[in-house]
């Protein structure tokens, strides 16, 4: 398994992958960037970057993530949540075919091991606000933003 670390606009990236896929991109506090990217994971970083930059909204690497079949089931429906949209947890559970399960996809939302990639940060609360992030709630916010850039109109 290779491990890259890169700067991103929100902190550093920890990327972990080898040739079955990417298992982990997590956001750290702090971290020293990598000098050099192993050849495994040059096209997530490359992607990553893209998607910073504003030019990326899909990702096509593969993902190897670890987890259990519920959790891979949650994260699986989450990579059905378009670009710049958002669902709440309980339009999520009902996606999955039980309304009940709230909580189990909440914690399995919150287990997400490939952050961003798998878009975690578009599951809300259902009055629209802005509830849990692994990463913190500025940085749910910030990708959210990004987006879905609200664009200024003008006057004239």
């Amino acid at each position: 398994m290779q491990t890259v670390f890169i700067n991103t606009p929100l902190g550093t990236t920890k990327i972990k992958g080898d040739e079955n896929g990417v298992a982990v991109i997590s956001i750290l506090q702090e971290g020293e960037i990598s000098k050099k990217i192993p050849l495994e994971l040059k096209g997530v970083v490359k992607e990553l970057n893209e998607y910073f930059e504003g030019k990326r909204t899909v990702f096509t690497f593969q993902l190897n993530p670890k987890g259990t079949d519920f959790q891979k089931k949650v994260w699986k429906a989450l990579l059905t949540i378009p670009y710049g949209k958002t669902v709440s947890y309980l339009d999520l559970s009902k996606q999955l075919g039980d309304v009940k399960a709230i909580r189990a996809v909440a914690s399995a939302n919150g287990k997400n091991p490939l952050w961003i990639v798998v878009p975690c940060h578009r599951v809300i609360g259902t009055d629209g606000s802005l509830t849990g992030y692994a990463g913190g709630l500025w940085r749910k916010k910030w990708l959210l933003d990004h987006e879905n850039p609200v664009k200024q109109q003008s006057l004239f």
